[in-house]
């Protein structure tokens, strides 16, 4: 690519054969949410019902001896490491799906993953199907899945349409939320009860177990985040266009709109469903990089951020209650979500 193709406010990054375009205000938009991610992660790790000082804090996760070990090691270190890994997932999958919806209102929690997953494991406790909160999290990533795929199929008409695929996902996620009432209703009152909980979206109790194949998820999908990094600008063109310069558009929609629910469907999994994240991430993103397509690294970042103030919030505002992290996200993200339709309804972009 020579400099005079290079569109203005991009760099050409080159790794042997390949050249990547570097967006230079994305990049100053994700080193600066790398620093805030980092104060948050400190600030969630020092605050709690006692505080730590960040010298001992480094000693417990550096692995050397500290009073403080069982505080930050065991109590709040894994805890933030699932809320870490879960906002990446959730704000790289509210991207993507936005991108391929071409709607800043659609995200994971619109489109029905997110109530898949809940319906499934309501269903399944409600009815003492699951006996164990370890099976849990793979009834959660099988209700996401399923929901997911079926938006995306009863969408499918010799192509994925935008409007379709959002359209379709608010019905299935209206279908799916009566269905879990009906589970909670019908189903055994203490199962039920643990439902409700589950339901709210929590990173109490998340350790080790849900960080590690989260992890293992995200590492996975890095080689696919990638590619739809670099497709993005193909999905920007509407479908004639695409067609004459010989773009495969449904593939690569079919691809992205995969890789969101597969994270979305995880992140429910790990921590239950936490709403708005995904809706917000991507369009925080949007705003922090001024770019044409969401950003998927900030929006990633974002997610990370929101979720990890969202959680220490949760666990001071009413301390010593603690709240459940999904709480303080719908507590920020509903009006968000207002105000994006008010914006909509005026013309606003």
């Amino acid at each position: 690519m020579s400099a005079a193709t290079v569109p203005a406010g991009y760099r050409v990054l080159r790794a042997g054969p390949a050249s990547f375009l570097l967006h230079r205000r994305s990049a100053l938009a994700a080193a600066g949410l790398l620093l805030l991610l980092a104060a948050a992660v400190v600030a969630s790790l020092c605050l709690g019902e006692s505080t730590v000082s960040p010298a001992e804090v480094l000693k417990v996760v550096t692995g050397r001896p500290s009073p403080h070990e069982l505080v930050v090691g065991e109590f709040r270190l894994p805890r933030v490491q699932v809320g870490l890994l879960a906002g990446l997932a959730l704000g790289l999958a509210g991207a993507l799906i936005q991108t391929v919806a071409r709607n800043p209102l659609a995200s994971p929690d619109v489109v029905g993953v997110s109530h898949g997953a809940a319906a499934l494991v309501v269903g399944l406790l409600a009815y003492a199907v699951v006996g164990s909160t370890g099976q849990v999290p793979y009834a959660a990533v099988g209700g996401g899945l399923v929901a997911g795929l079926l938006v995306y199929a009863l969408a499918w008409r010799g192509g994925l349409h935008a409007q379709r695929f959002v359209l379709i996902g608010i019905g299935i996620s209206v279908a799916l939320s009566s269905l879990t009432t009906v589970f909670l209703t019908k189903g055994d009152g203490l199962q039920a009860q643990q439902a409700k909980v589950w339901m709210t979206g929590s990173l109490n109790g998340a350790g080790d177990a849900q960080s590690g194949w989260l992890s293992w998820v995200l590492l996975a999908a890095l080689p696919v985040a990638l590619w739809a990094a670099r497709a993005q600008r193909s999905i920007s063109f509407d479908d004639a266009t695409a067609v004459g310069l010989g773009l495969r558009l449904n593939r690569t929609r079919a691809g992205m709109a995969l890789l969101g629910i597969v994270l979305a469907s995880c992140a429910a999994g790990a921590c239950g469903p936490v709403d708005f994240v995904a809706l917000m991430a991507p369009q925080i993103a949007v705003r922090l990089a001024r770019s044409a397509q969401i950003p998927l690294l900030c929006s990633a970042l974002t997610g990370a951020v929101v979720v990890v103030l969202a959680d220490l919030l949760a666990r001071r505002t009413l301390a010593p209650v603690e709240l459940p992290v999904g709480v303080v996200t719908g507590l920020v993200g509903a009006p968000y979500l207002m105000w994006l339709l008010l914006r909509s309804r005026r013309g606003g972009s």
